[in-house]
Formats: structure tokens, sequence, C-alpha cells
């Protein structure tokens, strides 16, 4: 072996990744984060082999950071973890550096690898093998359902009040489903240059794709709550959890519990860890308005339950009300003990699963 050989076999080497729909983007750093080179491969299973070959040709790859790995990235952070190597989620550039440095593919690759080196981008991405993507996904088709319902609903209600006078009038006392029924099962005719014919003919067509959609709906709905309670048996116990908000903290949390391997790792990624806002003489903390979104209506809506019918919280709520603390900072405090026993049932469901032959 020559010396050159030897010191390419030694040389650690960090990736970075910028992802794309076709074509992947990637960079190679050595540990004092010079650029060792760049190269675009396609975003194929047989590209991603090629890119982890290209990376190991320069030595010992340490780890790859990877934007966008719930999107164009989520099939190469698959296959990297799957091959034993450390996958670092990565943001995209601040604004401010991307006017420094310039925007181009290479150039996102190289400070993609140069977050993961540095430490600014620890974040370890969803595995997306078990039941928080198989949630995910059902979700999806769930909430493009309501929206899509939502919309025709309000489709047939503009419909309505313009309606010619006496189908409107025939139309406006019903509401609900004897309103979706009644404009499904009209009969327009066939001269639509009529604008009562053409307006039936909407209404029956609105009408009967509403129904179509509840039907999804409904369908999506109980699959969606028995795949739950299958997977997560102890966090849907758990007072005021529902198939629906437990089904928002996992796929959250994602599918690998080391992602979430502290109960503080899992509040700050819910948005319900209490932010120092401390000055001067003045000690206190603020409500955290970071994490995902989602994950903190869920962790709300489980609050408002318990602080109605639980009546451990009820007398919390009393008790800190009396002490003068405001009503949003007794919510603040609620989302931080319920995202305390959220993480101790999902850590134990995962697990369960993960052991499940």
């Amino acid at each position: 072996m020559t010396d050159q050989q030897h010191a390419v076999d030694t040389t650690l080497v960090t990736g970075g990744v910028d992802t794309h729909k076709d074509t992947h983007t990637a960079a190679a750093l050595d540990h004092l984060g010079r650029c060792l080179g760049t190269r675009t491969f396609p975003a194929t299973t047989a590209g991603y082999t090629a890119l982890l070959a290209w990376l190991g040709g320069f030595g010992v790859v340490t780890g790859v950071g990877v934007e966008g790995t719930g999107s164009y990235g989520a099939g190469l952070a698959r296959h990297l973890a799957a091959e034993d190597v450390t996958v670092v989620e990565v943001n995209q550039p601040d604004r401010h550096t991307r006017r420094r440095t310039g925007k181009t593919d290479a150039q996102d690759a190289i400070n993609a690898a140069r977050a993961v080196l540095s430490g600014q981008a620890g974040t370890t991405p969803k595995a997306g093998t078990g039941p928080a993507a198989a949630i995910s996904a059902l979700r999806t088709a769930l909430n493009g359902a309501v929206k899509s319902r939502t919309a025709a609903l309000n489709q047939l209600d503009a419909l309505i009040v313009t309606a010619p006078a006496a189908l409107r009038e025939t139309l406006t006392p019903l509401t609900g489903t004897t309103l979706i029924t009644t404009c499904a099962r009209l009969r327009p005719g066939t001269d639509l240059t009529d604008p009562r014919t053409a307006v039936k003919t909407a209404l029956r067509r609105l009408a009967r794709r509403i129904q179509h959609l509840t039907d999804e709906i409904t369908d999506t709905k109980t699959e969606l709550a028995t795949l739950t309670r299958q997977a997560l048996p102890a966090t849907t116990a758990l007072f005021g959890v529902g198939p629906d908000t437990a089904a928002q903290l996992l796929t959250t949390a994602g599918d690998n519990p080391h992602r979430i391997s502290t109960e503080a790792r899992f509040a700050h990624l819910c948005g319900a860890a209490p932010i120092h806002a401390s000055s001067g003489r003045t000690t206190r903390h603020r409500l955290n308005r970071g994490g995902d979104r989602h994950a903190n209506a869920a962790l709300y809506r489980i609050a408002i339950v318990r602080m109605r019918h639980c009546p451990s919280t009820r007398a919390y709520v009393e008790r800190r009300t009396t002490e003068g603390l405001p009503k949003r900072h007794i919510i603040r405090c609620l989302k931080r003990y319920i995202a305390r026993e959220i993480h101790q049932a999902l850590i134990a469901d995962l697990a369960n699963l993960t052991h499940t032959p």
C-alpha cells in the first residue's frame, strides 16, 4: 500500500447532499473542512449506491448531511441508514449565508457538509420504515379529502345563494345530510343553456362529490384509528389522548426512538419546552413558539380536555390560578407535563414494535 492510498484510507470524510427530484448533488469534505470534490448523481437506487461509493473513495465516511429528508431526500436517507451510515438532517442555509457564498447545488451540498462537520446540524431524520410512515401516509390522504370536501361544501353553498329563486327557496331551509342528499337526487334535464338546468347539474355533481369524499374520510378515519390503537396501545390509553392526537404525535416523533431519547428533546420537538426569558433582576420563562406546531396543537387539545374533565388537572389549574399564574402559562406547564407523559408512553410503544417478531 502506497502512502497516498494509506492517506485516503485514513481520511475522515463528511458528506453533504443537496437533494432534488431527479438528481442529488454531493460534496465531500475532510476533517479540516476542505472540499475534496463535488458530483451530481441520479435520484435512483443506483444513484444512491454510486454516491456512497464516491464518498467512500475519499476515505472513511463519518456522516452525511442531507437536505430534505422528509421529501426529495427521503429515499437517499433510508438507503444510507440501511448501509449503517450516520445521516444528519440539514436545513437550508439562511439568507445571509446564501447572499455571501452564492447559490448553486454544489455550494448547497458543501454548506450541508459543513453544517454537519461544525455540529450546527445534528438532528437524526425520521426512519420512514415503520408505523409512523404508514400513519403519515394515511393522514395525508385524510387531510386532502377533508380540504376537498370543505371546498365542495363552500361551492355548494355559494351556488345555492345565487341559484334561481324557486330552486333557492327549495334548498335554503335544508341543512346537513338532508341538503346533500336532496342535491344529489336532482334531475336537471338536458338543456344546459337554461341557467336553472346548469345550476342543478352543478349542484348534483358537487353533492355526489361530497358524498364520495365523506365515505373516503370515514373509511380513512377508521383505518387510522385501528392502526393507531394497534401501534400505540400505551399512548392511546392516556387520559385525553385519542387516535388523532396520538397519530400526530407519532408522526412528529418518527419511527426511530433515538430521535427523542430524552423527554426534553421531545418537548422541544413539540414546542412545549419553556424558553428562558430572564434579564437583569427578572427570572422567568416564556412560551415556546418553535417546534412542530401540529404536535403542539395536539398537546394543547389534550390539555384542554384534561382541564375540563380530569379532576387532578382541574385542581392544579385552580391552585396555579390562585397563585396568580396567567392561563396561557398554566397551559404551557400542562403541555410540558403532558409531553413528559407522552414521551414515556411513545418510547414504550416504539420499543414493543421494535421487539415484535
